[in-house]
């Protein structure tokens, strides 16, 4: 069956955001516009769609990233619903992996806050090309000349105004497109369904006329023909401008800025128009590249239906009627249903045995998916998230995605020993879903210990063993996920010698440990001559002493920042071997770590709080009780503001007490930023606390 749509009018795009900026209901409004659905949903209210998990509708929030296809003016939009949670940022890293371009939603109110920074310097990491949505320009406080000076100073982007608004707060009554030089004004009577254009306000003219020139200066700066037109006098026409903003959206040149507000069914109709004129279709971002696998040649693959198949699995999800879902991008080819794949990275093959077009958590049955398509795949079992699938005759292994280490961690128990079972199933599942997600043994109590990236995080993962997967089971509680590192250069040798009736073990290394800078994790040179220790042995001393860093002298914890050097041995002709010198190497490291002064490392967070005035002394003073370094106090609107590094061991259960604090009134975001050393006075607290139950 051919493709129904060009792949020239395929889009492949997430809305990615701040918590609260809105990023559901605007998706809600996508959805009602383009006749994918009959009715608005709510997030407030638990209908929102695209929310379909029981902890989201019953929490509000977005967890987990959602794909739903639409239709515009000719076009097909994958869309991805991305979480604005920190503590979710896995789901925003593997959908930007797999994106061609991106919305960006700020809250016209709060502007460039903590998540906005962390997401965009993740598309930024995949060269994403991005439009901006200045969302609820009817609240009150909401301020579209402050949003536009915090994108430039906050993320350094270059913001494209296309649109102004009309109006702000309960004044806010459309916006002005300076493409066209015309007001849009929306009904209220049918939710937004129709608009009109009118005149310009009188009293908005010469604002928007000068928004206008600016507008094409910054296009024209970076288009010769254009610039050449500009500097003439000559007039640019709507299509030339509609060209020149595309070109330099997908160069990232600038970020076209559009506003609205979703809520009130006001800017989503432009916003559609902006995805299908400004962001990239699967031909316009650079093909994918890849390995070819034990020739180690790099190899690119078009976006056509006739190259070689070409997928990455982005996502894995559990399901009760087919047991789990695989999420792809697919780059090239075509996949046929019922057709064996081979897993690259696994080096295994595989059948698809279904094929899905996915609406949230509903599904629509497919017998082919092409170049450019995001559907879900059943009957994979072995593949997992990051793994390349193709054909066996045409393997390419593409980039896998790297995902940030758990900084929080319980342990958790079966609630009797016929739950056992179910646990470690349960545990198996969610650990395939989230890469985040790690579960570990704890070599000296032998509990099982679960580690995610933050409070919430595991909160929502404990409730869903018990509601989804029906597991009694008893969780300790939280830990802080800490790591150690050392202070200082220091040498040790380390000898692995044994001598039996029939044969002898001889392993001798010497090494030199020294420290790295923070988060440069762990680095490897032999400096040795070759003589001391032959060549062959390198490798496994080197891949030894790796493994060593999963477990740190003081208590266990996983090291990093640590470099080494190998700097001496020898060896013996007959009774050497890999695991005698991998013996060696792991002696040496632990007595040069030792004389290192090995030191213990805590994550620490960067928080904003947003509170009434009258509650920031009291906020401040509760911060400075938690170690917090205060960095930044002002102003937002009508709240006062505090940003701080803090450390994660001192902000279990803030919710609570900021509401207390502030008599409901403040809230706050927290999401990692470095790790940093434990303070003396309290590392042996530290060092001798363990994993209890409640």
């Amino acid at each position: 069956m051919p493709r129904e749509y060009p792949i020239e009018h395929i889009r492949n795009i997430g809305i990615m955001a701040h918590i609260d900026a809105g990023k559901t209901t605007t998706t809600e409004r996508i959805l009602f516009y383009t006749g994918k659905k009959h009715k608005i949903g709510a997030v407030d209210d638990g209908t929102a769609e695209m929310d379909w998990m029981v902890q989201e509708r019953e929490r509000g929030v977005t967890i987990t990233a959602a794909a739903t296809t639409c239709f515009w003016r000719d076009s097909e939009i994958h869309l991805i619903d991305t979480p604005g949670h920190v503590d979710f940022t896995v789901e925003v890293e593997r959908s930007l992996r797999v994106l061609d371009g991106a919305i960006a939603l700020f809250c016209a109110v709060g502007g460039v806050e903590p998540q906005s920074e962390t997401v965009w310097n993740q598309a930024d990491r995949y060269h994403v090309p991005r439009i901006a949505f200045v969302n609820k320009m009817d609240r009150v406080g909401a301020n579209f000349p402050r949003v536009i000076e915090m994108m430039k100073e906050r993320l350094g982007c270059n913001p494209l105004v296309v649109q102004l608004p009309i109006g702000a707060e309960n004044q806010f009554a459309g916006v002005i497109d300076l493409i066209q030089m015309q007001a849009i004004r929306w009904h209220s009577d049918d939710l937004g369904q129709t608009f009109e254009f009118t005149d310009i306000p009188v009293e908005l003219q010469s604002d928007a006329e000068a928004a206008r020139e600016e507008m094409i200066e910054t296009i024209a700066s970076e288009d010769d023909t254009l610039l050449e037109k500009y500097l003439e006098g000559e007039e640019i026409t709507e299509a030339e401008l509609i060209h020149g903003i595309r070109a330099g959206t997908l160069e990232s040149a600038f970020v076209p800025v559009l506003c609205g507000t979703a809520l009130k069914n006001q800017g989503v109709q432009p916003l559609l128009d902006a995805i299908i004129d400004f962001l990239p279709s699967p031909l316009d971002v650079p093909p994918i590249q890849g390995i070819v696998p034990k020739k180690d040649q790099k190899q690119i693959r078009e976006a056509k239906d006739e190259a070689p198949l070409t997928a990455l699995a982005f996502k894995v999800a559990s399901d009760p009627n087919v047991d789990r879902i695989v999420y792809c991008r697919i780059y090239s080819g075509i996949l046929k249903r019922g057709s064996v794949v081979y897993n690259v990275t696994k080096e295994a093959k595989e059948r698809v045995t279904r094929i899905l077009q996915m609406h949230a958590n509903k599904r629509e049955v497919c017998n082919e998916a092409y170049a450019g398509d995001i559907v879900a795949l059943v009957g994979l079992k072995q593949t997992q998230t990051g793994d390349t699938l193709t054909l066996a005759e045409h393997p390419i292994l593409l980039e896998s995605i790297d995902f940030p280490s758990p900084v929080i961690s319980v342990a958790i128990e079966p609630g009797s020993e016929r739950d056992k079972d179910k646990l470690e199933e349960t545990l198996r599942i969610l650990m395939d879903e989230d890469p985040t997600f790690t579960v570990t043994i704890d070599k000296d109590t032998g509990q099982r210990v679960i580690s995610g990236m933050g409070e919430f995080h595991l909160e929502i993962l404990t409730d869903r063993m018990t509601r989804e997967f029906g597991v009694n089971a008893r969780v300790s509680k939280l830990q802080v996920a800490y790591r150690e590192t050392i202070s200082r250069t220091a040498e040790a040798q380390g000898k692995y010698i044994h001598k039996t009736d029939e044969e002898g073990i001889y392993g001798d290394v010497t090494v030199r440990v020294a420290p790295l800078p923070r988060e440069e994790g762990f680095a490897f040179a032999d400096e040795t001559d070759g003589m001391q220790i032959p060549r062959k042995y390198i490798s496994a001393i080197e891949r030894a002493l790796r493994g060593t860093m999963d477990n740190g002298v003081l208590t266990g914890f996983p090291m990093q920042d640590i470099q080494v050097m190998l700097i001496g041995g020898s060896y013996h002709e007959t009774d050497s071997s890999e695991v005698a010198f991998e013996a060696a190497a792991v002696i040496a490291f632990e007595n040069a770590l030792k004389k290192a002064n090995p030191l213990l490392l805590e994550p620490i967070m960067n928080l904003q709080v947003i509170t009434s005035s009258e509650y920031i002394g009291k906020v401040i003073g509760d911060l400075n009780s938690r170690r917090a370094q205060i960095n930044e106090t002002g102003t937002h609107s009508m709240s006062d503001f505090i940003n701080a590094y803090v450390p994660l061991s001192g902000m279990f259960q803030y919710t609570t007490a900021l509401r207390s604090m502030t008599q409901g009134r403040g809230s706050f975001s927290m999401e990692f930023s470095h790790y940093d050393v434990v303070p003396a006075n309290l590392r042996d607290a530290v060092l001798n606390r363990g994993l209890t139950f409640e």
